[in-house]
């Protein structure tokens, strides 16, 4: 047993591949226990096993087998690596399983198979088991029938394929073996069940005795439809479904999802398609033209056999269809015309789709023929239309049949009807458009009318068929005219037409027809049911389009419906008033006065002709009464409307009575139903009226309310009629001004063009001026709906008429058409917007169709034909010049155009290329003289497509000019349906590749749905991504993200699947990358997009066309794909209506629902959301621009979220519904944080949609939102997670570019905020990635950004390392745009004032002109050392605020708050890539230490020697842990450094008292306070005012106590500090607040009054104060701020404190401060050097001589002594009377004398007493009094001054710095042991001996906590020793290079390593006091 025990110590995997079976069984069953064990499906252990598992299931000794079978399954269950063996198990599962002998091994191989289809990889299974059935062993085989038939009862039709199945199940109905027959037996009954008969077809072949125990079989299956059982991974929810179903007892409603499985497979797709062509008899074009009828039929006797195949192979059938056509419309002999008809169907029955090319030539032929009398003849011809239109659209063949409606012969017009019938039952409401009812109605009409009786029925049958399908909503309005009788008759025919859904396309078409039946019965209960319906419909907010729809319910499918809107309801909807208002019969006056007698007083009846007026007017008053109070039902209109009619009628003749007869008119109109019977009484007196000036208006009124009533088109046309018909031309222009007023007010639905069109001609050519004004103004709003296609009516119009006309259009350019406002309400409610779209469209098309179209058939003659086809290519040429002639010549010409297409088809491929070009030049002039009508003609017979492979590049300029000039007219459906675009693809030409690739990339982009077919392409595009031609791979690979947009990356990727491996692997890396690329779908039109402003007609006719072609598409795909309907397609454009809808008549119940909150916050949603997009379960937010599927998977994230009417705001179409959003979202943010917190990442998201608008009201109210959501997420001191931060930043960073200032600066503040709730350096790396955009201006501001990050947060920021980072800006100062230069060169000045000459080094290598620039840049920056922060506070104004957000962080509480995000920042500062593992025993465990109340004891372990290198690296300070003062302080921290170290950690406490303490120690010490630099005191004073004016303070128990001991430290600190710096500081910090947007007024006037304070104490302080620096300062203040931007300041303090501090200044130092300039290098730049000179030689007029300094301090001379008790009373005197209310302005006047009086008085110690505001009072008011006696200016009332000084006067509150800033008296902490500690403290602020140049960052003491660069233990410790280091050099006075102490606060650079002994002897004593201490 010794090697037994050898393979037992294996591991597992090992085990599994031993020689011996007993160790490979353990092995396993110990894997089978593993696998059931690990419950992490990404665990890394399953990878060990993934070239195992095939062993495991092919194992040689069966009884391992079976362990391993059982393992194999455990494993394809749970690792998700699984899929990976799928071909290599199943394989084995099939070849060594399926012939074991044991039923528990097949058994496990089966459950394997199934295994891995459940886990989506069913293709490859089945792929394995079809290999399968190959194999030579039956067992094998039955084995793998079975497996196909477990699975599929499993998984159902859609999971697995049946095509491939069915090929093979003929062959194994063959076989010998009786099992496998069995078996395939079994499986043929599971097909069935699936899909039926569709399973009839291919085993029609197989024994018939076979056949017959199948149909035997067959017979038993239940009826029912079959369920998917089992479901893959991906179908979880539909199993939830499921089980859910399967406990309740198996609901219907389960039935519903499930239906889509069943219809999926049509048999046409199951079976072979056979190619016919080749088989044709070689003779047979000579036997079909022979004399001998005997032998034509032998010639068609063959091709009938031929077309029995059910299904054809593709090919070119034109000259077969032609011969056909030929014998159907010519031959004599009837029985071969049947005979001919068959072939045509059977043609037709195996090509399908394919067929559609020949229908257009084929259709006509037969309609004629149906003259024939035979029955059998006339039953061939009726089954070859009824295959033909079956294989295309009644669209394309609608030309053909309206053509013979009109036929002399009753039996064509018969037939045509019949075949309108048969073929509306085929239609949907989407594909029976109302462009397409209105002409079929229209002929039908008069068919019903016809004297033939069978011509009467066939049309009562296809109009009740019309009605039946489109629905009476949108038929009612043709049958207007129809009387009772015939209408009774045509609803008969309906309620019996059974539609014939599902023999079109089998499944597909069963599918898509089948959904909205069950509607449509309800629909046809008459106009109450209608009512009903439409609400039902218009209530559900997200149907699309709902209301067109007319059905009970909502549709089950967007697709219906929104296809139906398209045409039929939608428009007409607005116009139909219930079918029993618009018949009214006539009624005669008898009847009329009984039934006006019912309800009007009878004194009213009798004074109605009175001869006097006033009877008649009183008659008049009691009739409006009598109809204002009666009730709509009641109200006989009719009867009303012929009394006022009744004698005088409309010749009454005083005015008084006919304005209220006009009146009582409308008021009938508006309150009852009122019909077109009634209206015929009134309208001719109203016509006769309109001119009337007194009536004129009231005749208006009326006819607007019978408009409503009755419609506008039939109204209009019945007034404009009668007005023409009259002589009056003031009512024939009044009526052409109440007709363009109308058409705004309903809109044009449904307008008859061209009857308007002959009056208005009538009307220019009248003789009154006014008529043709007004006719020329209706114009002008006819255009607004119709577009430029309206001036080719007028174009032989007189040419002065034609500039009119031309003037008006010119006013309308670019005019929406207005929305309407009336004809809505009453009789839809589905009017309204979606219908808006049709009606346009319509009157693209109509307009179009209206022009006059030139027949030029009998100009295209045989000659002429036989002269473009002859030998002599100059013959050609001549007749190709004729061609040309003729249609230029015509304009616009009909589309029956003779054999001229077969001529031009045949020059295409002339040898002679210039002949080529002109036909395709002749081409495209076709098109645009045909129009739309090209679509029926030519499109597929003429291959100019195959032109764009010529070689010569003018000829494929020109096919491509013609296929454009061709899309334009039919719409790109007509050129990607059928195969003919994937067969051109197909040829390996690359030209013609590469041309046909950019034409689609061009074009798809712009389309909203594609036909399936487009899919046929793709396995050519994928070959061209692999042409040898790089131009050809170049084209596909732009043209692959277009195919995805329509097609999705699924299919996309499925259709890989075909590929070899190495191709598909490069291929799906294309598709992954091109995903990233995919463009969004284009949006739905905008209401007016049918309406082509300016272009020629031709860009008309293609958007009508495409929307038509939209409707169309979609529906006829065999199975939408549910992402497809979606997004795309019609219901993509029914989104952006439906929107609108929804919102523009909310109902009421909504309404209530706003007062909930706007988001709902789901536990875990948040990570729930992360986890999908991270598992790539829903898309990762990553685009160039937003593509609908973004938007909708947004949309569907929220809607769980975010309340339901907001979501509907959100996702309108409409940029004003997003403000709306915006504005609630403003309104609701305080109060819902954890609802905005908990949905922040999808706010975000949408957030970066809004960025893509084009709308800057929208961008704007998003970025005031941004800012307001930033400091509320500071407040709440959130963090932003990498997921928020990825999927928002990059697209806020776009918008820096912005070309508007406002919006950049509006984005730059709050990409500082950014900083507060997201690390700074990890937005770094997100700015340098908005430098590589292509927009300069974007370039430039994220480069600034860069700079002030640096310069706040010091050099750690730069990632991933300084050096990179600097390299990569440096590329910048070579841009070629100069503001990107500039901001390259500042921010890297920027970087070098924080690092010095380091930076050099980081940059690496420059050009020498850039070097050049950067060092003359430097130079520059170096001569003015506060340089730095004034460009700071130029470029970053708002950089503030981020030190005040950090101050308020700081304060939130103490810092263990923090901790846990800290720890998630952990390491964010540190350089990823620098940053050394330090060994363990290193990593100081300070928090322990710090933390420690010196309870516990510690033993020391013995000293180890380590490797010490790691020391010397550059260090980051950590943040320590803080705690109250330490009871061992003194003990503990005798030594300096580690006072220092204390000290700082106390500024940096969670406790407020303990902050403000230390840091008032800090100012204690004179010496070590007068080393704080500009740049730390600006932001000490920053944090400190900002946590004043914090109103949260307030909030905290000690608030006040807080309050006031800031106030103390802010006087401490003016005190204390350098004089220079503190004084640079407040100007730096003033400027930056004015500049700042979000800058509160406050914080700039507590500013102001610390500079107030500095002013007070200049006296003492000037001679210590750096003048020159001041100077610049002020300088570059005033350039910053000139005069008069000062003075729109709202408060006048500014521009005050800068004149006192300039006064003061010259004051002291008198014209000597003119010499102080020498720092400023321009000085022109400000008016500082005028302001200062005007200041000196003012105070030099004034006094004679220069006041002496100590004037100030009031007691340096003795004459002055003297005087000074008198003076002090005067003046005493004064200042009472100027604090007194009454005598405030005497005083003053009595100063201001008095000064002038005496000008070197001082009034100084009066005003130091006195309030700030006091003092400022008294300056104002001397100044106002000095500018009114000069005259200059006018002065402000008194009582405002003194009013506002009331008010004022009062004490600022605690807030206000002034209050105790005079007070210093307050209590002071000053222990003198903090000295020494506090010098340290200086040193490790960064205020150490570096020279004033040398800025320190602005890393000052309050922004350290907010931004948490926490680092480690150990860089803890080496900052310590290296500021031990520093601190002993600096105090040994060791003049270090100043590079070295350069330390910038954070990252110290070590000098050199020699002093490294004595740090570490430090650290050691520090260790030994700790010791020491805790003993």
């Amino acid at each position: 047993m010794g090697d037994d025990s050898e393979w037992m110590k294996l591991p597992i995997d090992q085990k599994c591949e031993h020689k011996l079976w007993k160790a490979r069984l353990n092995g396993y069953e110990e894997a089978l226990k593993l696998f059931q064990k690990i419950d992490d499906e990404k665990s890394p252990e399953w990878s060990k096993y993934l070239g195992l598992i095939k062993k495991f299931v092919t194992d040689s000794n069966a009884v391992a087998q079976l362990k391993g079978l059982e393992a194999a399954l455990a494993y394809v269950e749970n690792a998700h690596v699984a899929g990976k063996t799928t071909g290599e198990v199943a394989s084995g599962v099939v070849n060594k399983v399926f012939n074991q002998p044991k039923a528990r091994a097949k058994e496990l191989g089966l459950d394997i198979c199934l295994m891995y289809i459940e886990i989506e990889k069913g293709e490859a299974v089945q792929e394995e088991l079809l290999k399968g059935l190959d194999n030579k062993n039956p067992k094998i085989i039955v084995a793998c029938i079975e497996t196909l038939r477990k699975a599929l009862s499993e998984f159902g039709s859609k999971i697995i394929l049946l095509k491939p199945i069915i090929k093979v199940l003929p062959k194994l109905f063959e076989s010998r073996e009786k099992a496998v027959r069995d078996e395939a037996k079994l499986l043929a009954v599971e097909i069935y069940r699936w899909i039926k008969d569709a399973l009839r077809p291919p085993l029609q072949n197989i024994n018939s005795v076979q056949l017959k125990e199948l149909e035997e079989e067959w017979v038993k299956v239940s009826s029912a439809a079959p369920k998917q059982t089992r479901f893959l991974r991906s179908q979880q929810e539909l199993k939830a479904k499921f089980e859910q179903q399967q406990a309740a007892g198996g609901d219907a409603d389960g039935g519903d999802e499930e239906e889509e499985v069943v219809p999926q497979v049509d048999a046409y797709e199951l079976l072979e398609a056979v190619e016919i062509l080749s088989k044709l008899p070689k003779d047979f074009y000579e036997k079909i033209e022979a004399k001998k009828w005997q032998e034509r039929k032998e010639a068609l006797e063959a091709v009938e056999l031929l077309v029995k195949n059910p299904k054809l192979e593709s090919g070119d059938y034109a000259d077969l269809v032609k011969v056909l056509k030929k014998v159907v419309g010519k031959d004599t002999n009837v029985m071969l015309v049947a005979l001919a008809a068959k072939c045509l169907a059977g043609l037709a029955t195996g090509l399908r789709k394919k067929f559609g090319q020949y229908a257009g030539h084929v259709v006509p032929t037969i309609l004629e023929k149906f003259k024939e009398k035979k029955p059998q003849v006339v039953q061939a011809l009726q089954e070859a239309i009824d295959a033909i239109f079956l294989t295309t659209t009644l669209q394309n063949i609608s030309e053909d049949v309206l053509a013979v409606m009109d036929n002399k012969n009753p039996t064509i017009k018969q037939q045509a009807s019949l075949f309108i019938a048969r073929s509306f039952r085929h239609c949907t409401p989407s594909t029976l458009p109302k462009s397409l009812l209105k002409p079929f109605c229209a002929a039908l009409l008069k068919h019903i009318n016809d004297s033939a009786p069978e011509v009467r029925d066939a049309g009562f049958e296809a109009l009740g068929t019309a009605l039946k399908v489109a629905g009476e909503k949108a038929v009612n309005p043709f049958l207007a005219d129809v009387d009772k009788l015939k209408l009774d008759r045509i609803k008969e025919c309906a309620e019996k037409v059974e539609l014939v859904y599902g023999k079109k396309t089998g499944g597909a078409a069963e599918k898509k027809e089948g959904k909205p039946i069950a509607g449509r019965t309800p629909a046809l209960s008459g106009s109450v049911a209608d009512r009903e319906t439409k609400d039902a419909a218009t209530k559900p907010g997200p149907l699309k389009k709902a209301p067109a729809v007319k059905s009970g319910g909502p549709p089950k499918k967007g697709k219906p419906a929104a296809a139906a809107g398209m045409g039929s309801a939608g428009a007409k909807g607005k116009k139909g008033p219930e079918s029993k208002e618009i018949f009214e019969s006539e009624l005669s006056i008898e009847v009329c006065e009984e039934k006006a007698a019912a309800v009007l007083p009878a004194s009213c009846i009798q004074q109605l002709h009175s001869g006097n007026w006033k009877e008649r007017l009183a008659c008049m008053e009691e009739f409006q009464k009598a109809v204002e109070l009666m009730e709509r039902s009641e109200m006989p209109c009719q009867a009303l409307v012929r009394m006022l009619a009744k004698k005088p009628g409309w010749k009454e003749t005083n005015f008084q009575v006919m304005q209220m007869k006009l009146h009582i008119v409308a008021l009938i109109a508006q309150k009852g139903n009122f019909s077109k019977t009634s209206a015929q009484v009134v309208l001719d007196g109203l016509v006769d009226k309109v001119g009337d000036v007194k009536c004129g208006s009231n005749a208006k009124e009326a006819m607007t309310a019978i408009a409503e009533a009755c419609q506008l088109p039939w109204t209009a046309e019945q007034v404009v009629a009668m007005a023409f018909s009259q002589k009056n031309p003031k009512n024939q222009s009044e009526t052409l001004n109440w007709l363009s007023n109308a058409i705004k007010e309903f809109g044009f639905s449904g307008l008859n063009v061209k009857a308007f069109i002959s009056n208005v001609k009538t009307a220019l050519a009248a003789t009154n001026p006014a008529v043709r004004t007004s006719a020329i103004t209706l114009l002008g709003v006819m255009y607004l709906y119709v577009g430029p296609p309206l001036r080719m009516f007028f174009e032989d119009e007189k040419p002065a008429l034609l500039s009119q006309i031309d003037a008006e259009f010119e006013k309308m350019q670019g005019q929406m058409a207005p929305a309407p406002t009336r004809g809505i309400s009453r009789h839809s409610t589905g009017g309204g917007d979606d219908g808006e779209e049709e009606e346009q469209e319509d009157v693209g098309n109509d307009v179009v169709d209206l022009l006059p179209r030139t027949d030029i058939s009998d100009k295209i003659s045989p000659e002429l034909v036989s002269k473009i086809g002859d030998k002599n290519w100059k013959i050609r040429k001549e007749g190709l010049d004729e061609v040309t002639s003729i249609i230029n010549d015509a304009k616009f010409i009909q589309p029956n155009i003779g054999e001229l297409p077969a001529a031009l088809k045949s020059r295409l491929n002339d040898s002679n290329k210039i002949l080529v070009q002109q036909t395709l030049s002749i081409l495209q002039q076709l098109a645009t003289a045909m129009g739309p009508n090209i679509k029926q003609q030519l499109k597929k017979s003429i291959p100019v497509i195959t032109v764009l492979g010529d070689s010569k590049n003018n000829v494929r300029a020109a096919a491509l000019a013609t296929v454009n000039a061709w899309a334009e007219q039919t719409g790109m459906k007509e050129w990607l349906e059928g195969e003919d675009l994937s067969e051109e693809l197909k040829k390996e030409n690359p030209f013609l590749r590469q041309e046909l690739l950019g034409w689609l990339a061009e074009k798809l982009p712009t389309l909203r749905s594609v036909p399936t077919d487009l899919l046929l392409c793709v396995p050519h595009l994928y070959s061209c991504l692999e042409d040898r031609n790089g131009d050809v791979r170049k084209k596909a690979q732009d043209a692959l993200p277009f195919f995805m947009m329509h097609l999705g990356f699924e299919k996309m990727a499925k259709a890989t699947g075909k590929l070899k491996p190495t191709s598909k692997d490069q291929v799906l890396a294309m598709l992954d990358k091109a995903k990233a690329n995919m463009p969004a779908k284009p949006a739905p039109p905008a209401k007016a997009s049918s309406r082509v402003v300016g272009g020629a007609a031709p860009a008309k006719f293609q958007s009508s066309s495409a929307l038509a072609e939209d409707s169309g598409s979609n529906s006829m795909e065999p199975k939408p794909d549910p992402k497809k309907v979606k997004a795309g397609g019609v219901s993509s454009k029914a989104k952006g209506v439906q929107g609108k809808k929804v919102l523009s008549k909310p109902n009421l119940k909504e309404d209530d629902d706003k007062s909930g909150p706007i988001f709902i916050i789901v536990p875990n949603g948040k990570e729930q959301r992360m986890k999908d997009e991270k598992g790539l379960k829903v898309l990762k937010w990553n685009f160039t621009t937003p593509r609908d599927e973004y938007i909708e998977q947004l949309k569907t994230q929220m809607s769980s979220c975010v309340a339901k009417w907001l979501q509907d705001e959100m996702f309108h179409a409409d940029f004003q519904h997003h403000n709306k959003a915006l504005a609630v979202m403003i309104e609701h943010l305080e109060s819902e944080k954890d609802g905005v917190i908990s949905c922040l990442d999808l706010i975000l998201k949408w957030l970066t949609l809004r960025f893509f608008d084009t709308n800057t009201s929208v961008l704007m109210k998003t970025l005031e939102y941004l800012k307001l959501l930033f400091n509320l997420l500071s407040q709440e001191e959130y963090h932003l997670t990498e997921n928020e931060a990825s999927s928002f930043i990059p697209y806020l960073i776009l918008k820096v570019g912005e070309p508007k200032d406002v919006i950049r600066k509006d984005v730059r503040a709050i990409l500082n905020r950014m900083c507060l709730i997201y690390p700074a350096s990890k937005m770094f790396t997100f700015i340098m990635e908005g430098t590589k955009s292509k927009n300069s201006k974007q370039r430039a501001e994220c480069l600034e950004e860069l700079g002030c990050l640096v310069e706040s947060y010091g050099m750690n920021v730069c990632q991933p390392t300084p050096g990179k980072a600097l390299k990569e800006m440096a590329t910048h100062i070579g841009d070629r745009d100069n503001t990107v230069r500039n901001a390259a060169l500042n921010t890297i000045v920027t970087v070098y004032n924080v690092h010095g000459d380091q930076v050099f080094k980081l940059i690496g290598n420059l050009s020498e002109k850039d070097m050049s620039m950067l060092e003359e840049r430097i130079k520059r920056s170096a001569k003015r050392p506060s340089a730095a922060p004034v460009r700071q506070a130029e470029e970053k104004p708002q950089r503030a605020q981020n030190i005040s957000a950090n101050a308020s962080m700081l304060r939130k509480g103490p810092a263990e708050d923090m901790s846990s995000k800290l720890n998630q920042n952990r390491n964010m500062g540190s350089h990823s890539e620098t940053a050394h593992t330090v060994p363990r025993e290193f990593q100081l465990d300070l928090d322990e230490i710090e933390n420690d109340n010196g309870t516990v004891r510690c033993e020391m372990p013995a000293l180890v020697q380590h490797k010490l290198d790691d020391i010397f690296e550059p260090v980051l300070i950590p943040e320590p842990k803080i705690r109250a003062v330490s009871p061992h302080f003194d003990d503990m921290h005798s030594n300096t450094a580690s006072t220092i170290n204390f000290v700082i950690s106390q500024v940096a406490s969670g406790d407020i008292n303990t902050s403000i303490q230390a840091l008032a120690q800090l100012f204690q010490i004179e010496s070590l306070a007068r080393e704080a630099s500009t740049g730390v005191l600006k932001d000490l004073m920053h944090g400190l005012i900002t946590l004043m004016l914090d109103s949260r303070v307030e909030d905290l128990e000690e608030g006040e106590q807080v309050i006031r001991s800031v106030n103390l430290l802010v006087v401490k600190v003016l005190e204390k500090s350098d004089q220079t710096n503190i004084l640079s500081a407040l100007l730096v910090l003033l400027q930056d607040s004015l500049l700042a947007t979000a800058s509160s007024p406050k914080f700039s006037e507590l500013v102001m009054k610390c500079l107030w304070r500095m002013v007070r104490l200049l006296p003492e302080t000037i001679n210590s104060i750096n003048l020159d620096r001041i100077l610049l300062d002020i300088h570059i203040f005033m350039k910053i701020f000139p005069k008069e931007k000062l003075k729109q300041c709202k408060s006048e303090f500014p521009i005050r404190t800068l004149k006192t501090l300039l006064h003061t200044l010259c004051k002291l130092k008198g014209p000597k401060i003119l010499d102080h300039l020498t720092m400023i290098d321009n000085k022109n730049e400000s008016e500082l050097e005028a302001h200062l000179c005007r200041v000196v030689k003012h105070s030099m007029d004034q006094s004679g001589s220069k006041a002496d300094k100590d004037t100030e301090k009031g007691a340096s001379r003795i004459e002055e002594k003297a005087s000074k008790a008198k003076v002090n009373d005067i003046l005493a005197e004064i200042f009472k009377k100027i604090g007194s209310k009454e005598n405030t302005k005497e005083g003053l006047a009595e100063l201001y004398e008095y000064k002038k009086k005496y000008s070197d008085a001082d009034i100084e110690p009066f005003l130091k007493n006195s309030s700030q505001f006091f003092q400022s009072y008294v300056e104002r008011g001397l100044r106002l009094i000095e500018t009114e006696r000069e005259g200059k200016g006018r002065i402000a009332s008194s009582t405002g001054l003194s009013s506002q000084m009331e008010g004022t006067c009062v004490p600022a509150s605690t807030h206000a710095v002034s209050s105790s800033l005079g007070n210093t008296n307050g209590e002071e902490v000053g222990p003198s042991v903090y000295l020494e500690r506090l010098k340290i403290l200086r040193q490790r602020c960064g205020l150490d001996n570096a020279k004033q140049e040398d800025r320190p960052p602005l890393t000052s003491l309050l922004s350290k906590p907010a931004v948490p660069t926490v680092a480690s233990s150990t860089d803890m410790l080496h900052s310590k020793l290296s500021q031990l280091r520093e601190s002993r050099e600096q105090y040994q006075h060791l003049d270090l290079d100043s590079n070295q102490t350069h330390s910038s606060g954070i990252g110290t650079t070590l000098g050199s390593p020699s002093s490294a002994a004595a740090n570490i002897d430090d650290l050691k004593k520090r260790l030994e006091r700790i010791k020491s201490s805790r003993k």
